[in-house]
């Protein structure tokens, strides 16, 4: 979402390494920052860069930021991805709305004490927000802006997946796969902040189809993509 956090105004910046107890992202394209600052009339916080699990934090470190998010009066997570397709009626380019995910990670990021911002056994029946959704849909219609809708399934990585487990993962019920999100969202919700996730399709993994993929090409159409995603992003800001 580095498109959306250029367009804050007002703002002010916090590289991850002068603050205390925030990791520092090692892959190339994550710039590393933390942005205060005001978009489409409201007070926002942006991550430039996140913590993925396969650079080897745990999860405690993973979703440290949701954590200070919750202590600073966040109420709604906006989280975007790089994913493969694994829907047949996907192409690449595509911006899909998540409606749900499955968790493939190998650790939990709830394991261990509870933190007293959440039950110990929380609720995930809507762990992404229905009315954000919605309001997605309306305006992606009123912006003629093709979006799809489906289950995300959260991996450790950093391998891209097999035609294998492409074909596992797609008939377990998910349409894309990605190696992140998940961990975030399920500590967001355990804090009770809303959420609304969007992954844009880089690549696909289609059954009978299979075609190799490279950081720098998943890179090169996320880039392509950014921009419709940042107008419906900024839009919901507004309007919600």
């Amino acid at each position: 979402m580095g498109q959306l956090a250029s367009e804050i105004t007002d703002k002010y910046e916090f590289p991850y390494s002068e603050i205390p107890n925030f990791p520092v992202s090692t892959v190339e394209g994550h710039a590393g920052k933390l942005i205060f600052g005001k978009l489409g009339g409201k007070d926002v916080m942006a991550m430039e860069g996140r913590f993925h699990y396969y650079e080897g934090y745990d999860m405690k470190e993973v979703t440290f930021p949701e954590r200070v998010m919750f202590e600073l009066g966040i109420e709604t997570l906006f989280v975007s991805n790089a994913s493969g397709g694994m829907n047949p009626d996907f192409v690449i380019g595509d911006l899909m709305i998540i409606d749900d995910h499955i968790n493939f990670f190998p650790e939990h990021p709830l394991r261990g004490k509870n933190f007293p911002t959440g039950p110990r056994f929380p609720d995930m029946h809507e762990a992404y927000d229905k009315n954000l959704r919605d309001l997605a849909d309306t305006i992606a219609r009123e912006k003629s802006i093709r979006v799809v809708h489906g289950v995300y399934v959260g991996v450790q990585g950093p391998t891209f997946e097999t035609p294998a487990e492409y074909r596992m993962y797609h008939r377990l019920g998910g349409d894309a796969v990605g190696m992140s999100t998940v961990p975030e969202v399920i500590v967001a919700r355990h804090c009770g902040i809303k959420v609304f996730g969007m992954s844009i399709i880089t690549d696909l993994g289609l059954e009978g189809q299979p075609v190799e993929v490279s950081h720098e090409e998943v890179q090169e159409a996320a880039n392509k993509a950014q921009p419709l995603m940042t107008e419906i992003m900024r839009e919901i800001i507004r309007r919600s």
